[in-house]
């Protein structure tokens, strides 16, 4: 299986993993506190985090699809630089969680910029 490949499915995987199992299938405590931190009611937390899970399944499915696609690319690194910011500023102690923010989002932007050098290798 080639590099572009493996990048392919990684990013979407991912993206519509965060998306369906701590916000869709069940919300996460983390995900409820980071929500409920911007002081809004339950209510409002619940669909903001419900919503969030649903635009990252499609979104997932969008760089599946279009993972050739070079500006889909460069909004998922900007997807992932802002969430990563973020946190930094709504709940910066997950920071240095184990298996957090910053080592799964540094890590899918390294992935999408070799998936877009594949593209340019591919191209050129």
């Amino acid at each position: 299986m080639s590099t572009l490949y493996i990048a392919r499915f990684i990013i979407s995987f991912s993206w519509i993993y965060h998306g369906i199992f701590p916000k869709l299938l069940h919300i996460a405590p983390l995900e409820h506190a980071m929500t409920a931190s911007i002081g809004l009611s339950e209510t409002t937390s619940y669909w903001i985090t419900k919503s969030a899970g649903v635009a990252e399944v499609v979104f997932g499915l969008c760089v599946f699809i279009y993972f050739r696609v070079r500006w889909v690319i460069y909004l998922n690194i900007l997807a992932l630089t802002g969430l990563l910011m973020l946190v930094a500023l709504l709940y910066p102690v997950v920071l240095i969680d184990a298996f957090n923010p910053v080592t799964t989002n540094i890590t899918l932007i390294a992935l999408s910029l070799i998936l877009l050098n594949s593209l340019n290798q591919k191209k050129g």
